[in-house]
């Protein structure tokens, strides 16, 4: 019952930071400075047309009746119609989505080991010439911009080992092997990205926890060294490396545009970008609060990870 309890408190404090969040960003977006019509007609409009232009939008509205009438289509899955295409905007979003979902899905699954296997070589031979070799290679990678890394990975597998393609461009016709040829060396780069920031504080998690009283009784019960590791060990250094893994998820989606643009990817990313250098104002505001959602989502899973893998939150 206390575990259920915090869950629900964390949930309602994220539903009332969304809710926070789409206020900002409507708010931001009205005082840009700049009539909507005017950008969307150009200078030579007249003054007839910007008036029909501005009654077709709603714009003559108040805006807490705008923020209220946004809100609502977005609760019923309506984000509204791009300014620059007249399309509607989940038409827009839904293939970017899904390119960058395949992306981070591939990125995530590539991040796990990398975080994971050097964190626990380098707690098990602390101090020895492998957690120093590997300790350097870390630092060298957090130095790393990631349009540099990603540079170089082409550099690497597209000039001088052709292995992959230069560009990452996919469409809804191309098929699992197309898909996997192009999203290689982005997803290994933002893979290596985020596992570098992750190894280092969970390494120092490992060490800690390893020295711990509860782990050396069971190594004194005789429980094999890896049983150690895997079952007592490594669950409790995992809760303190969950927000960062938290940040990483969020990274996925709203901040790969770097990476999407170097390796010319049609995401999510990039996406937003273009929607900013058109001044599309729902399409802005629909990718500005989806990447929202999905790094307080993150922030919540990682809030319930440590709840759920904290003995003493679940025994109250």
């Amino acid at each position: 019952m206390f575990v259920l309890r915090l869950v629900v408190s964390r949930v309602v404090l994220s539903l009332l930071t969304l809710l926070l969040v789409s206020i900002i960003i409507f708010a931001l977006l009205e005082v840009l400075p700049g009539d909507v019509a005017s950008r969307i007609l150009g200078r030579d409009a007249t003054p007839e047309s910007l008036a029909a232009l501005r009654a077709q939008l709603h714009l003559d509205d108040p805006a807490p009746q705008r923020y209220f009438d946004w809100l609502g289509g977005i609760l019923r899955g309506d984000f509204g119609e791009a300014l620059t295409s007249s399309r509607p905007v989940t038409q827009i979003l839904a293939p970017r989505i899904f390119n960058t979902l395949v992306l981070s899905a591939a990125a995530f699954v590539l991040y796990l080991p990398l975080a994971l296997i050097p964190a626990m070589v380098q707690a098990l031979r602390r101090d020895g010439p492998l957690d120093h070799g590997l300790s350097v290679i870390t630092l060298v990678l957090l130095s790393t911009p990631d349009f540099l890394l990603g540079t170089l990975l082409l550099i690497a597998f597209v000039i001088t080992i052709p292995i992959f393609p230069a560009m990452s461009l996919v469409d809804q016709s191309s098929g699992v092997t197309e898909y996997l040829r192009a999203i290689a060396l982005p997803a290994i780069t933002l893979a290596i990205v985020m596992a570098v920031y992750a190894v280092r504080m969970l390494r120092d998690n490992l060490i800690e926890v390893l020295d711990s009283e509860y782990v050396r009784m069971a190594e004194l019960k005789g429980l094999p060294r890896r049983q150690v590791l895997l079952r007592h060990a490594l669950p409790n250094a995992l809760v303190p490396t969950l927000n960062i893994t938290a940040l990483n998820l969020a990274y996925l989606i709203g901040g790969v545009v770097i990476v999407e643009k170097v390796f010319s990817y049609p995401g999510f990313g990039s996406l937003l970008v273009d929607a900013l250098q058109l001044r599309d104002l729902p399409l802005i505001e629909a990718t500005v609060l989806i990447a929202a959602v999905v790094y307080v989502g993150a922030n919540l899973l990682a809030d319930i990870g440590a709840i759920l893998l904290n003995p003493k939150l679940r025994a109250g």
